[in-house]
């Protein structure tokens, strides 16, 4: 059983920057594909980013092409959502996910992924 512990979120003006994090139990962190989504008031929860098991590829949204970066740190059991140039759009609860496996296909469905963490909330205002 893995436990994960979102962290970071908080409320930023148009044009900032945010780094959440992603606090993972247990000792197989290293073995897990990850991911990032986010679910906004009224929508579908969507796909922000994944990278894989050792970090070495990555897979983002359109919209988070170069605004967001994914990165991991397996000796931490942590991973991270950087995001700059925030607009109103970004705003939603962001949640980590992990997958009981190195390599996932269709990284960017929910359904891929065995954990989930509870959240933490991103406020972007004007």
């Amino acid at each position: 059983q893995v436990q994960l512990v979102e962290s970071g979120g908080g409320l930023v003006q148009t044009g900032g920057s945010l780094r959440l994090s992603c606090a993972a139990s247990g000792r197989t962190f290293g073995t897990y594909a990850m991911g990032w989504f986010r679910q906004a008031p009224g929508k579908e929860r969507e796909f922000v980013a994944h990278i894989s098991w050792s970090g070495s590829s990555t897979l983002y949204a359109d919209y988070a092409k170069g605004r967001f970066t994914i990165s991991r740190d397996n000796a931490k059991n942590t991973m991270y959502l950087q995001m700059n140039s925030l607009i109103l759009e970004d705003t939603a609860v962001y949640y980590c996910a992990a997958a009981r496996s190195r390599t996932i296909v269709e990284p960017a469905t929910t359904d891929r992924y065995d954990y989930w963490g509870q959240g933490t909330q991103v406020t972007v205002s004007s």
